[in-house]
């Protein structure tokens, strides 16, 4: 005798709730599995409204996958139809994905990269430029310096939230307020700044707390140039409702946390990057992503060229 749970038709289901339930499994399962199941959720991963937000959260294992995230995120954008407002890219961004995305989303609210060795000061300033609506920004564990920092705050004027994330390090000679400035400079709106394993100095610091009159939230853990103290640390509390110290735990913290100490010098590791592994028939119109992709170097898909 079969339950209701067993004999229920889940094609029944409202199609608001459908959409609601795929939209949860994330952009690369909709694209290599779930559009594929039958019509109707095809039909459903089309509309425009279901890439409001792409998530592109993946291992890092790229070598190890048998389709092309790449060539799935610029179709997923395409398919958008410029609705994109929130958007994760991680380990596979590049310049040209990047601004393709700004090209095609100028509504763009939030912006996440994550180990993209492949963006660039130049790349990302190019899109930033295109993003005049963007209110939070992620940069973490990517070769980005303060000329792109100056021209994200230049360009985005809405920008409300920031993290700039690095590995930390104790070799207290490496200090650098030049990415402190940029923010201090250009980004006054900011509410919520995040600089995870920063290089900059109580210098630095109080630049922050003057260039930026709003802020609300502020995490300096292993940022181990500041020592705060004093008026400093005062001026902090009295400042910032939720104070990340120097030192506090990183049990939250979503990336690997292992200090930096010794080792090969700075300049071998782009922005405090190290060895240090961090992580943590009616389908005529179907997008063929695994097996072996003709996406790569050179690749032109739709107009737009990947190098």
């Amino acid at each position: 005798m079969t339950t209701a749970a067993e004999s229920r038709n889940w094609l029944e289901l409202p199609l608001d709730v459908t959409a609601s339930i795929l939209s949860r499994i994330g952009a690369i399962e909709i694209l290599n599995s779930a559009q594929n199941v039958c019509s109707l959720w095809r039909n459903i991963c089309k509309d425009p409204l279901m890439w409001r937000s792409i998530d592109m959260h993946n291992l890092g294992d790229l070598w190890d996958m048998d389709y092309d995230l790449a060539k799935m995120c610029v179709h997923a954008v395409d398919r958008s139809c410029g609705h994109l407002l929130d958007i994760n890219v991680e380990y596979f961004g590049t310049d040209a994905l990047l601004l393709h995305i700004s090209e095609r989303s100028v509504h763009l609210k939030r912006l996440r990269i994550v180990s993209c060795y492949n963006i660039s000061d130049e790349g990302l300033s190019e899109a930033a430029l295109k993003l005049p609506f963007l209110e939070e920004l992620e940069i973490s564990y990517c070769s980005i310096s303060k000329d792109a920092l100056e021209t994200i705050g230049r360009s985005c004027p809405l920008l409300k939230s920031f993290k700039f994330n690095v590995q930390g390090c104790r070799r207290f000679h490496l200090e650098s307020d030049d990415e402190a400035l940029a923010i201090a400079q250009t980004m006054p709106e900011l509410r919520h700044l995040q600089l995870f394993g920063n290089k900059l100095t109580n210098d630095g610091l109080l630049a922050i707390l003057n260039g930026c009159p709003h802020l609300e939230y502020l995490d300096l853990r292993q940022c181990f140039n500041v020592s705060l103290g004093g008026n400093l640390e005062k001026r902090c509390v009295e400042r910032i409702k939720n104070l990340r110290r120097p030192n506090d735990s990183t049990h939250d913290y979503e990336f690997y946390t292992e200090v930096h100490d010794t080792g090969s010098s700075d300049e071998d590791y782009p922005s405090g990057i190290s060895d240090i592994d961090f992580m943590s028939d009616d389908y005529d119109d179907y997008f063929e992503f695994s097996g072996d992709s003709d996406y790569d170097f050179g690749y032109d898909y739709d107009g737009v060229l990947f190098d």
